[in-house]
């Protein structure tokens, strides 16, 4: 009996510890359970941790509005896009259809400093810059040119140039002449850019150079270049320009590109950019629509104060 009573006695004592031990417990699973919700709720999303630790979500580009029968090209971001308004219907007015044919080839006009090539006085060159250019990679070569300016002993004065060569330039000129007959037109003297191309253009794929004597002088920019001289067909001639003030006379032909420098070894505007879009023009009767669409850059000029009025369209 007295056995019995001491076992009662110490289950009694041990029943409260059991319940607290349960309490103890649920406690525990209750702050737990709290904690869970709160982490789900400041979770970063999966995008953020990816961006976190490097890694980026390919932006969708807005190419992909387009029809699926226009490739989509990466922009050339030099000049600022206005929204298209009601005279965008000038493009409805002019004839282009990219499933047309046309047995011509298109006429590619392509301007040498800063598009093609930059070149610096070697004098003036930091040898750093030259440096790390063949480091990169980049091409680069000396040149001998020469200066409008006259010696002490009246003889044209010889300059010292170093030219680098934007990546794929070669390359670029191979190619587009398959399709293509280019033209080289450039505000640079001749005495400058004619040994200059004869450095980059070794197989004579230019099939006409004009030099700074063809540009006309306007009332709002000197030097630029109208494509009428050329006597092509507009419709399938373009000019590919880093300074948008060049084709001002015919600006539904051209295409403003990046300017080049040498602080850019691993630029790809020529073989990424602008090759697939020539590639593209060389299929359609009428490249100004497409180019209109693309750079608007009638209403670019307008914005920068010349009216359309003043403009060869």
């Amino acid at each position: 009996m007295v056995a019995e009573a001491e076992a009662e006695a110490c289950g009694a004592a041990a029943a409260p510890k059991t319940v607290t031990v349960w309490r103890a417990v649920l406690s525990w699973l209750a702050l737990f359970v709290q904690f869970l919700v709160q982490m789900v709720s400041v979770a970063p999303s999966i995008t953020q941790v990816l961006s976190f630790v490097g890694f980026r979500l390919p932006l969708i580009s807005s190419s992909t509005s387009e029809p699926e029968s226009s490739p989509s090209f990466k922009p050339l971001p030099v000049v600022e896009l206005p929204h298209r308004d009601s005279s965008a219907s000038r493009s409805e007015n002019l004839s282009g259809d990219e499933d047309d044919r046309t047995t011509d080839k298109l006429t590619v006009v392509l301007d040498l400093d800063e598009t093609l090539v930059c070149a610096y006085e070697t004098c003036s060159l930091p040898p750093i810059v030259r440096f790390q250019a063949t480091e990169a990679g980049l091409k680069w070569f000396e040149l001998e040119c020469m200066s409008s300016e006259k010696d002490y002993d009246g003889k044209p004065k010889v300059n010292h140039v170093t030219v680098f060569e934007r990546p794929g330039l070669r390359e670029f000129l191979n190619k587009i002449s398959e399709f293509a007959d280019l033209v080289l037109f450039t505000a640079g003297l001749e005495g400058y850019a004619r040994p200059l191309v004869d450095r980059i253009d070794v197989e004579n794929r230019f099939g006409l150079r004009l030099y700074r004597p063809s540009t006309i002088s306007t009332e709002y920019r000197e030097h630029v270049k109208d494509l009428s001289c050329l006597l092509t067909d507009l419709n399938r001639t373009v000019i590919v320009d880093n300074n948008p003030f060049s084709f001002l006379m015919q600006p539904l032909n051209g295409i403003p590109c990046i300017p080049f420098s040498a602080g850019q070894p691993y630029d790809e505007q020529l073989l990424e950019v602008l090759l697939p879009l020539l590639k593209h023009l060389s299929l359609q009767k009428d490249v100004r629509p497409i180019l209109y669409e693309r750079f608007h850059m009638p209403e670019w000029f307008q914005k920068h104060g010349i009216p359309a009025s003043k403009q060869a369209l």
